[in-house]
């Protein structure tokens, strides 16, 4: 059983979980929600359930949730900072539910990063208060898959000038430890081919057009080739997402975080999907935001969510039967 969480009751959440719900109750993978009851009850059928085995019960004929309250009625595309802690709590109690053997996996709800952090949250996102709750602070590693793509990228969510003074050998060699681990143990490949990025156009050049491969990329492919890792580059950003070159590697090690990901949004938006590595837990989210311009609207497409849910119940299993 998996455990879907809130996300922010403004956004287009509650309306992608009732679709996914709809897609899923007959054939699976079977999840709760965990949040407000009303944001989900008035477009089909229900049942308030307390823990994820009295979900198993339901699930072919009412979507289960387990109960939040909102500290004020949620309005769609208006999001209220007063509702945070509720988006909060759900993520915390889902990690929770994990943690104790009760569920398999996370699937997270978009939120608003604005809008929790009106309210005093410490964290850019979900990602770092995951591995917070996990007890594991700075080991999460951002995954984004697709049908055709898995990117990871080295440096996530600051500044590009910021992303380039971030980046060392030893953060390459962290984060491509983090990838083949979980690859291994999370995706059955038993021998990761991981496929590095160059910084510069053409991966500089030999030092025409910048250094970084030079003294930051190329030490930490050699640290981690003599670790027996299959990883390979300084590949040039414009040719390493083709067809020819996507069929000789697992994923992408990418230096910033639109290096890989406007190809990945590119190729398999609609697929796409968010997965935390380096955690002691599964956890998938779509790859999209809150959509407040078009929530309540019934135009949301659950696509992403559903892929992250069923990405979720695999990468489960599969941990499940290494361990």
């Amino acid at each position: 059983m998996l455990v879907l969480t809130q996300g922010d009751p403004a956004g287009i959440g509650p309306e992608i979980t009732q679709k996914a719900w709809l897609a899923t109750r007959h054939s699976g993978p079977a999840f709760v929600f965990l949040g407000a009851p009303e944001l989900v009850q008035n477009a089909l059928p229900i049942q308030i359930v307390q823990t994820p085995d009295q979900a198993t019960e339901v699930f072919a004929h009412a979507l289960p949730v387990i109960p939040l309250n909102l500290a004020t009625p949620a309005i769609p595309g208006t999001p209220d900072s007063r509702n945070a802690p509720s988006v909060i709590e759900s993520i915390a109690q889902a990690v929770g539910l994990v943690q104790s053997g009760q569920a398999s996996a996370v699937v997270t709800n978009p939120i608003s990063k604005e809008v929790v952090q009106k309210t005093g949250f410490a964290h850019p996102g979900h990602t770092s208060y995951l591995a917070e709750l996990c007890g594991v602070p700075g080991q999460d590693v951002m995954m984004l898959a697709g049908p055709s793509l898995r990117v990871v990228p080295v440096t996530v969510h600051v500044a590009l000038r910021k992303a380039i003074t971030q980046l060392t050998p030893a953060l390459i060699c962290k984060t491509a430890r983090t990838v083949h681990r979980a690859l291994q143990r999370d995706f059955a490949l038993a021998a990761p081919r991981i496929a590095v990025a160059g910084l510069n156009p053409h991966a500089g050049e030999n030092g025409l057009m910048g250094t970084e491969e030079h003294d930051i990329i190329i030490p930490a492919l050699k640290t981690l080739q003599a670790e027996g890792l299959h990883i390979t580059g300084p590949y040039p950003p414009d040719t390493l997402f083709t067809p020819q070159a996507r069929a000789r590697y697992d994923v992408a090690l990418c230096m910033y975080h639109d290096q890989g990901l406007i190809p990945l949004k590119t190729l398999d938006m609609a697929e796409g999907v968010n997965v935390t590595l380096g955690l002691p837990i599964i956890r998938t989210s779509p790859d999209h935001g809150t959509a407040f311009d078009i929530a309540g609207r019934n135009v949301a497409e659950p696509t992403s969510l559903l892929a992250a849910l069923r990405l979720a119940a695999t990468l489960a299993e599969n941990r499940k039967n290494t361990q």
